[in-house]
Order: C-alpha cells, then structure tokens, then sequence
C-alpha cells in the first residue's frame, strides 16, 4: 500500500469511529434497529479501533514525510 492509500484509510476510519465515540448515532442506530442490549458494549469495540486508526493515521504520515 502507498502511503497515501494508509494516510485516506487511516483519516477515514478515525473520522467514522470519533463520530460513532462521542456522539449517539450508534445508540440511536441500535435503538431503531432493536439490538440497543448491545450498546454497554460499543466502548469496548470503538475505542480501540478509533486508537488504531490514529496509530495508522500517524504512521501513514510518518512515511510520507520519510518518502
């Protein structure tokens, strides 16, 4: 991969899981869609992705300034 295709994946994918951490739109979602029994456990799920999409955003830099 270019580090430009790690640098759109690692923005995008940070974007979407900031937007499902810290504002309701899975909880809403979830609701609407009956599986709301499932929502003690998002934190579990999209804070280490939101961690791993900032490490990938951040090496995806690194080696573009390398580059």
């Amino acid at each position: 991969m270019t580090h430009q295709t790690l640098l759109r994946i690692g923005i995008f994918g940070t974007v979407i899981s900031a937007l499902c951490c810290f504002t309701p739109v899975l909880v809403i979602l979830f609701g609407v869609i009956g599986l709301s029994a499932a929502v003690g456990y998002l934190d579990l799920v999209l804070l280490p992705a939101l961690a791993a999409f900032l490490l990938l955003t951040i090496y995806a830099l690194w080696r573009r300034r390398a580059a």
